[in-house]
């Protein structure tokens, strides 16, 4: 006669080896998973340091066409970031009521606290402060990221 098996579950050895499998596979995700959200991070802040420098560039570029009235011995930089998303009249518009706009909303630092608005959450360099110093002042000539945090291109996200 022919014994049949009186269960027809694993084994314990079955079993232990099917767990190994999933903790090797899980050793593997983890790292690549963090991989990719620290490049969606980095391609954020990227697009959003080219979107604010790009208004930055457009406010300075409407004061040098006459569009907003400035003082002649202002840097013609805005003074705030609040002021690209508020707009400012536009000088050579007939109707008082006429504004330019250059950002819809200001973007957040990825790599900011979430619980900080995002006008904060950028570092703001002003146009008398030197490059290697950069310090806020009267007006907004560029922004920087506050994180200390190095990107995988070896260079720190204060820098790009």
């Amino acid at each position: 006669m022919k014994r049949q098996r009186a269960s027809a579950g694993f084994t314990l050895i079955e079993l232990l080896v099917s767990v190994v499998i999933i903790g090797l596979l899980a050793s593997v995700a983890v790292p690549m998973a963090e991989l990719v959200m620290q490049r969606n991070q980095e391609r954020e802040l990227r697009d959003a340091l080219r979107e604010v420098r790009t208004a930055i560039d457009a406010y300075k570029q409407a004061v040098e066409d006459g569009r907003i009235a400035a003082d002649r011995l202002a840097s013609g930089y805005p003074p705030s970031l609040e002021v690209l998303v508020d707009g400012v009249p536009d000088a050579r518009s007939a109707s008082k009521d006429s504004r330019i706009y250059f950002l819809r909303r200001v973007p957040r630092d990825p790599f900011a606290d979430p619980g900080v608005d995002p006008v904060s959450s950028w570092g703001k360099r002003s146009y008398a402060s030197p490059p290697d110093a950069p310090a806020e002042g009267a007006d907004v000539f560029d922004i920087y990221s506050q994180s200390t945090q190095t990107g995988l291109n070896g260079v720190r996200y204060q820098q790009w």
